[in-house]
């Protein structure tokens, strides 16, 4: 019967084929985090969709036979997904009960965030905490029977606090975001919140009295009793949730059977570079941490390990290396920790991990993995890997009708080249569906191509319409990134050229039309080859490049953000480092941005755009859009929607001349076709 469905959605899917409409790209269905129940014979996991109606991601919990005998079971609705601080979803993982009979999750639910237990037949499915404030974190002891959860302060005082600033002002300190609206000016876990500063960290924002300590409680599942937890027992749990930092560790695995942790620890000569570019995988062979055990096989050595997972009951660990060379693809192996030996298990053509987040984890039984795996152009689904033969199963595929779609119209295809210097790159290239002989146009988004690429890094681009629309479309990812911004945006803006250079040289792009679009340094990247270069025909960016404004409204944080700006670009304060502010910043370049852009910016960033954004609008070539509410990442499916589309239409009409005749967007076209005759009028 599922073989029968599949077969008709694919049918059905494929009726409009080469359209694929940028809704298409916004409505993927996204899994995260499977977790397999202790008996290993069953898998839970979320889904979660963006529903652009009501304007939300919605998330749902299935729970399917590992053996993939039957289709996965819905157990319960997740709630309203809550958000990250960059602003992305954030990933909840479920905890099985110690039978395998409920799964327990935390859900906000009616404006409140409890955990909640589904049975895992689907029989039922409700809140078990109901406190007044909202639930950070939790776990199930042994034998589950008691559930320990923490909470901050109440959503009362939350509110309170919200609304005595409101009334009294605002006082201007280290904890305030300047540059965005004060109150209620973002979200916050999944509504809207008063936002500010955690621990002065750029980008993170947290709600009004995220500091207030955790109270942790514990909850007999079985008499209803709720107790708090002692000082003692609140140091051992948080020690228990906390993440290792033995030896400089960024990341453990911890078994508890027979006490022994695993540790990776970035390694590789990192002269120059913004981070060191492998990780030493080291296993603790004692709790005290007095005998250990590094993997010094070629697997493991001057690899980039992203993830590590004991195998149960046995003295394996699953590692798994994300190739950036090999277009972010990922590789999980087997390491015997007592022989030493190392065996491949799979070997992807994309991510196959725990969900969108190249560093999230697979669900591991003794037998098997149970992972979400996505290639560039193919969307997310669940498969089922033997551990020891390495066989791959689908077990769950959402999005069936699209793969299928993009499959018979704009697949991707691997690329690697090198530059003028020797510098290797990767990335995904979408031929043009194009009935013409001439060469199609190229756009260019240029930071990371993990998993199911869609929008690009920042989700902005989609580039299978684009690609499906005439316009090939190219993912690159970068390569290690040199500490040195003009030597990083240098870097960047070669990887473009060499691209162009490789494509154009087979006659599959136009080399006078290409555009190129991003997010964060892709945006950098993107202006810097805007104003060094006469690659671009059009650009398009979604956050801004650093100016002196920013420097004026971020000095406040002389403490973060100042020594990162030293670091990372090497600009001080504009009059201690001139030289270097007029080579980085657009603010003194103008007069070379001769190509048209559009920017679509968040609320929480565009000031400190302004300016340059405001000079190249009035001079007729930009535009700009602020998207409220949002932050780096944009969430909201409206506004996801809305960004995709702007930039189908901005590209067709800059590199194909090409017009919707929706009237809708009607007076979009007119004030493009005045920036248009105004950019060429100026040109020579």
């Amino acid at each position: 019967m599922l073989a029968l469905v599949l077969a008709v959605v694919a049918v059905a899917g494929t009726r409009d084929a080469g359209a694929i409409p940028p809704r298409r790209l916004v409505e993927v269905a996204d899994l995260s985090r499977p977790v397999i129940s202790p008996d290993g014979r069953h898998v839970a996991f979320r889904l979660e969709q963006a529903n652009i109606e009501r304007d939300t991601i919605v998330t749902t919990w299935y729970v399917q036979d590992v053996d993939g005998a039957a289709p996965p079971l819905r157990v319960s609705d997740g709630g309203f997904a809550m958000h990250a601080f960059h602003g992305l979803s954030a990933p909840e993982a479920p905890v099985w009960s110690s039978d395998g009979r409920w799964i327990y999750y935390r859900a906000m639910v009616d404006g409140r965030i409890d955990v909640w237990g589904a049975a895992a037949d689907g029989s039922a499915a409700e809140a078990v905490t109901g406190s007044s404030a909202d639930v950070r974190d939790f776990s199930l002891d042994a034998d589950g029977r008691t559930l320990i959860y923490s909470v901050g302060a109440t959503r009362e005082q939350v509110a309170a606090a919200e609304r005595a600033q409101y009334d009294q002002g605002v006082l201007l300190d280290k904890s305030v975001p300047i540059g965005q609206p004060l109150f209620r000016s973002g979200f916050i876990e999944g509504r809207p919140a008063t936002q500010r500063y955690r621990g002065g960290r750029e980008l993170e924002r947290a709600g009004l009295l995220a500091d207030v300590e955790d109270r942790w409680l514990a909850l007999d599942m079985v008499t209803g009793q709720q107790r708090e937890l002692s000082p003692a027992a609140r140091q051992a749990v948080a020690a228990e949730s906390m993440p290792g930092k033995e030896g400089g560790a960024w990341k453990r695995a911890i078994d508890r059977q027979r006490g022994r942790t695993a540790t990776l620890v970035r390694s590789g000569s990192g002269q120059g570079l913004y981070v060191q570019p492998y990780s030493e995988l080291t296993v603790l062979l004692d709790p005290a941490g007095r005998r250990s055990i590094t993997c010094r096989a070629g697997e493991c050595r001057h690899k980039p390990i992203t993830d590590i997972r004991w195998r149960p009951g046995g003295d394996e660990l699953l590692f798994t290396v994300t190739d950036r060379d090999a277009g972010s693809s990922q590789s999980i192996f087997r390491w015997n920790v007592e022989t030493g030996t190392v065996v491949p298990v799979v070997q992807a053509n994309g991510l196959v991990n725990g969900g969108r987040d190249p560093l999230s984890a697979c669900g591991v039984s003794v037998r098997v993995m149970v992972c979400v795996a996505a290639e560039a152009d193919r969307p997310p689904y669940l498969e089922r890997i033997d551990l020891d033969t390495g066989e791959r199963r689908a077990l769950f595929e959402p999005n069936a009708a699209l793969a299928i779609d993009i499959a018979a119209t704009t697949p991707a295809r691997r690329l690697r080249w090198t530059d003028a210097s020797g510098q290797a790159f990767s990335g995904y290239f979408f031929p043009a569906r194009s009935g013409s002989r001439a060469a199609p146009p190229l756009f260019v988004n240029y930071y990371q191509c993990s998993g199911f690429v869609r929008g690009g890094t920042g989700d902005e681009w989609p580039l299978v319409s684009l690609a499906a629309q005439g316009v090939a479309a190219l993912c690159i990812n970068y390569a290690p990134l040199p500490l040195d911004a003009v030597d990083r945006y240098n870097q960047g803006m070669s990887a473009v050229r060499s691209a162009i250079d490789l494509l154009a040289s087979t006659g599959e792009i136009d080399r006078s039309r290409v555009g190129m679009g991003g997010l964060s340094l892709g945006a950098e990247v993107t202006l810097w080859t805007l104003v060094n270069s006469d690659l671009l025909a059009a650009a398009s960016v979604s956050s801004p490049a650093h100016t002196p404004l920013t420097y004026e409204l971020r000095n406040l944080y002389d403490d973060t953000f100042l020594p990162a700006l030293q670091t990372y670009w090497q600009l001080q304060a504009p009059d201690a480092t001139p030289e270097r502010w007029r080579i980085l910043s657009p603010v003194f370049n103008l007069d070379k941005v001769q190509a048209p852009i559009l920017m679509q910016l968040p609320e929480q960033e565009y000031l400190q755009a302004l300016d340059y954004t405001v000079p190249l609008i009035k001079a007729g070539r930009s535009e700009l859009y602020v998207f409220p509410d949002e932050a780096h990442f944009k969430f909201m499916p409206k506004h996801r929607l809305a960004v995709y589309q702007r930039n189908l239409d901005w590209f067709r009409f800059w590199l194909l001349d090409q017009e919707d005749p929706d009237r809708s967007r009607r007076e979009q076209y007119m004030r493009w076709r005045v920036m248009k005759a105004g950019t060429v009028a100026k040109k020579p």
